[in-house]
């Protein structure tokens, strides 16, 4: 019998069922390097007519697939919660938060990537200057199973945006709810395949690396990330990438500890854990050590587990379970103490929240993402200290820091591509900011101004408006003209 949640190839169709349950939640035609291939030839084409619509035309029509989406938003969360299993709640706050992503893409494209004029420097006087973006062309995105419709949708959005055409590899978990997303921009835009969908496994990934796009978003592991970026490499696509996080939250010593503690096991537990930005790992000063752990505990200890009406759902990839297992054991035999769950709070398909304590900074559950509702607690001096273990990770993904006095210098410091103050994840909501990470955990940015201009070249355009002052880029120079870029040199820059 096939184990529930664990994809699978059937007659040439990708089965998808729910990781609980095993209740079907859809099936699609798998695709071959062929099929991916005239899928990228099919989006060139849209993406000429796509670009020529401008900005205002695209406009129009993603703010027209954004209401269908906020309109249909139950539906939405209803087959999120089926593939994944998270609850409905998170599923809907997801599908908000995209929403408004795709809002503010739609609106704010003109005014990031319009064409502007640019200043000219006295040097060169004679031309004026210009600046423009142009969409790459047919943009490929490979899209995660944690956070199908938000994630994707930072890079699928922000494309569409920029004038690209988009050929969309859903995670076989999910392939369910990124057909949804291309079915239903489809209702909005019948005209050009815009946006498709290519389903299957890991090898339609890789002919969707090869396949000639021209830029390539990807979300997964940073073992994954290395593999999609050999490929790219063979054809020189540029790719942005959001690879594996093990986000830690500072508490300093004047933290207001009930929110403190309230945010980190939100940040910690919220969709079972499975969040690249989740909060991992926990640096606390010893004063307010024990008091923290005592609220995180209380609060963690009341959050329910099961598939309906629960705070934590399964754990969609079954296989995760094993590395969630494996870091909990290897924590409490170097010498942790789980003070809440612990090994026998894995109960496949689900993991029961666990608080580590006393875990050494060189365990797995400190030192690798476990991606599971986990969290390590550590006691450290003061904000210095918790600041020098929280960078020593490979990953620098996001981050927390909570206090008041320090808190914006401690935030600053952290080796992180966002962090948050006094609150936990909040980043990835707001569509006004880039998010990607540093290090292991990828480059390039979605989101926010960065985001659009992730997806588009700057082409610079000069134009002559009159003769040289200073004619220096021409082989008519005289000594006369020599003569005068040194004193015009000396006079502008010499002192």
């Amino acid at each position: 019998m096939h184990a529930p949640g664990v994809p699978r190839v059937s007659d040439g169709e990708l089965i998808s069922t729910n990781p609980a349950t095993g209740e079907l939640a859809g099936q699609f035609p798998v695709a071959d390097a062929d099929a991916v291939g005239r899928a990228v030839e099919r989006a060139r084409l849209a993406a000429e007519w796509w670009a020529g619509l401008g900005f205002a035309g695209r406009r129009a029509r993603l703010l027209r697939w954004r209401a269908l989406m906020a309109n249909r938003i139950t539906e939405l969360a209803g087959l999120s919660h089926l593939e994944t299993g998270k609850p409905v709640v998170e599923a809907v706050v997801e599908a908000v938060s995209a929403i408004d992503h795709l809002d503010w893409a739609a609106r704010n494209a003109k005014r990031v990537l319009g064409r502007r004029r640019v200043r000219s420097r006295l040097p060169v006087a004679e031309f004026s200057a210009r600046l423009e973006y142009q969409p790459f062309g047919v943009v490929g995105v490979i899209g995660p199973w944690n956070y199908p419709v938000l994630t994707p949708l930072g890079s699928i959005g922000y494309a569409l945006a920029a004038g690209n055409a988009v050929v969309s590899k859903p995670s076989e978990y999910t392939p369910a709810v990124g057909q949804w997303l291309v079915d239903t921009f489809a209702e909005v835009v019948p005209e050009q395949p815009v946006l498709q969908a290519v389903q299957g496994l890991g090898d339609v990934g890789a002919a969707l690396c090869r396949s000639g796009i021209d830029k390539l978003a990807f979300t997964g592991s940073t073992r994954t990330a290395k593999v999609v970026m050999a490929a790219c490499a063979e054809t020189l696509t540029p790719l942005v990438i959001e690879a594996g996080g093990k986000d830690a939250v500072i508490v300093d010593t004047d933290a207001d500890l009930d929110a403190a503690a309230e945010a980190c096991v939100w940040g910690a537990f919220t969709n079972a854990g499975q969040t690249c930005i989740g909060i991992e790992r926990a640096y606390v000063a010893a004063p307010v050590y024990d008091a923290f752990v005592d609220k995180v505990v209380t609060r963690a200890g009341r959050l329910t587990v099961g598939l309906d009406d629960a705070d934590l759902g399964p754990i969609t990839m079954p296989d995760q379970i094993a590395t969630i297992r494996r870091h909990i054991e290897d924590a409490v035999e170097r010498g942790g103490r789980a003070v809440l769950g612990g090994p026998d709070a894995v109960r496949p398909p689900y993991v029961h929240p666990t608080v580590l304590v006393d875990v050494p900074e060189d365990a797995e559950a400190v030192r690798e993402e476990t991606f599971g509702p986990t969290l390590t607690i550590s006691r450290v001096s003061d904000a210095e200290e918790a600041l020098t273990r929280a960078n020593a990770a490979q990953y620098a993904l996001g981050g927390a820091v909570f206090g008041r006095r320090r808190a914006t210098r401690i935030a600053a410091r952290m080796r992180s591509g966002m962090t948050a103050i006094n609150s936990t994840l909040t980043f990835v909501g707001m569509p006004t900011l880039p998010f990607g990470g540093v290090g292991n955990s990828g480059f390039g940015r979605i989101h926010g101004a960065d985001g659009l201009r992730e997806f588009a070249r700057s082409k610079a355009v000069t134009r002559r408006r009159g003769p040289s002052l200073l004619p220096a880029m021409t082989f008519e120079r005289t000594p006369a003209h020599l003569d005068r870029i040194v004193k015009a040199t000396k006079l502008m820059y010499g002192r």
